[in-house]
């Protein structure tokens, strides 16, 4: 897996353990609903640390607790 999709996979894991769905995510974290289906549709390729942030702060979670899960321990490496 790699880092795009294990932020996909987390962002969908969380939007279920906080009984939300996306467009109640982007009003919480003050970002358009695109922005975060381009996250989760693979569109962004590189999700930025901002946008991470922001989802973060918007379901009351340290950045620490987003990537805090066993998805983030074996990607895929990047070096080509």
């Amino acid at each position: 897996m790699n880092a795009a999709d294990a932020v996909a996979r987390r962002i969908e894991m969380l939007c279920e353990e906080h009984h939300i769905v996306v467009n109640a995510l982007a009003n919480l974290c003050g970002m358009p609903p695109s922005t975060i289906y381009s996250m989760l549709n693979a569109k962004s390729r590189n999700p930025g640390v901002v946008s991470i942030q922001k989802i973060c702060d918007g379901l009351e979670i340290s950045v620490r607790e987003f990537f805090d899960d066993p998805l983030f321990e074996s990607l895929d490496e990047v070096i080509e």
